[in-house]
C-alpha cells in the first residue's frame, strides 16, 4: 500500500511539473518579443507576442528586392524566419542587429536548385557546425541585418530601398529597437514578390560582398 502510494504521489508530481512547464511555456510565447519587417507596406513592427507595440515606417529593404534565396551581389533581402546573433554598436550605420542567414535549409535550397554544389554545401555544412553560425562568405552572400542611417540621406531612405540587402531604419529607431531585442530576438522578414530561386541561376555574382556590420 505504502509503494502505492509513494508512485501515486511521484506520478502527480510529474503531471504538475509538466502543466507547470507547460504553462510557463505558454508565458513565455505571449511574452515573446520579436519583429516582423513586411515588404509590401515597408514597416517593421515589434511584437510581445501577439501584441504589435511598435511600428517603424517607411524602413529602406535591398535595392534588389527581396527573395527567399538570394545570392551574394544580388542586392536582395532574404525573407523568412531568423534570428539576431550578433550586436554591434560600433557599426557604421549606428547600430548592427545581425541576423543568422543564410540558414541550413536555405542552403541546401541553393543546392538542390543547382547555386551550390555538393561540395560547397558540404563545406557550409561544417562550417555552420564547426562555429554555431553561418559562413558569410558563399555564393549565398551573407552579412545580413537591421540597421540604421548613420551618415545616409534620410530622404533617400524615406523614398527608395537603397540598401545591399540589409534592413534600414532610422538612428532613433535602431537605438530603440536595440533597447527592446536581445541575442536570439527572432526576425520575420516577409515579401510576395520573391523572386523564384531558378531565376536566380544565370544572374552574376559580384566579386566581393561588403560587411556592413
Amino acid at each position: 500500500m505504502r509503494r502505492w502510494t509513494r508512485a501515486w504521489v511521484m506520478t502527480l508530481s510529474v503531471l504538475s511539473l509538466a502543466i507547470w512547464s507547460g504553462a510557463c511555456a505558454l508565458a513565455n510565447a505571449d511574452d515573446e518579443v520579436w519583429i516582423l519587417i513586411d515588404d509590401n507596406d515597408s514597416t517593421l513592427d515589434i511584437y510581445r507576442g501577439d501584441t504589435r507595440i511598435e511600428r517603424f515606417e517607411p524602413v529602406a529593404l535591398g535595392r534588389g528586392g527581396t527573395a527567399r534565396v538570394r545570392q551574394q551581389g544580388s542586392r536582395m533581402t532574404p525573407t523568412g524566419e531568423f534570428h539576431i546573433n550578433r550586436i554591434n554598436r560600433d557599426s557604421k550605420f549606428d547600430i548592427f542587429l545581425g541576423i543568422d542567414y543564410p540558414k541550413l535549409e536555405t542552403a541546401r535550397e541553393a543546392m538542390q536548385a543547382g547555386l551550390m554544389s555538393p561540395t560547397e554545401y558540404a563545406d557550409f555544412q561544417d562550417a555552420y557546425y564547426r562555429d554555431g553560425a553561418p559562413p558569410q562568405d558563399t555564393v549565398l552572400g551573407g552579412y545580413i541585418g537591421i540597421h540604421g542611417l548613420g551618415n545616409s540621406d534620410p530622404d533617400i531612405h524615406r523614398r527608395f530601398n537603397w540598401t545591399e540587402g540589409c534592413v534600414a531604419v532610422t538612428n532613433d529607431q535602431i537605438e530603440q529597437l536595440t533597447r527592446l531585442v536581445s541575442i536570439g530576438t527572432r526576425v520575420v522578414i516577409r515579401g510576395d514578390d520573391d523572386v523564384p530561386i531558378d531565376s536566380l541561376r544565370d544572374k552574376p555574382q559580384a566579386s566581393t560582398q561588403i560587411s556592413t556590420d
